[in-house]
């Protein structure tokens, strides 16, 4: 397994794990009615982890790849990540109230 395997690997096990760990531990303070607001944010921070995992997988790439050299793919995995960042910033930017 190469070095970049290894980064995306732990990256993901991470993620999973955070954001498993904090929405278990969200889901079980929300249910017994223990410190709502405790429970809430760890069901945000447990929903914000499992969705910006991706997103710190590509931006490892993008580093790796460039490490190796490996332009092409630089190039590729920058273009997925712009595109992460623009559908997140339009979905931030759409989503407002007005």
């Amino acid at each position: 397994m190469n070095r970049l395997e290894r980064s995306i690997g732990s990256v993901l096990r991470a993620g999973v794990v955070i954001s498993s760990g904090c929405l278990g531990l969200g889901l079980v303070l929300s249910l017994v009615h223990v410190a709502p607001q405790t429970a809430g944010f760890l069901l945000q921070a447990g929903l914000l982890t499992l969705i910006a995992t991706p997103a710190a997988r590509v931006a490892i790439s993008i580093v790796e790849y460039t490490a190796t050299q490996e332009w092409p793919f630089v190039i590729l995995t920058t273009i997925v990540f712009l595109e992460l960042l623009a559908s997140a910033g339009a979905a931030l930017f759409f989503n407002r109230r007005l």
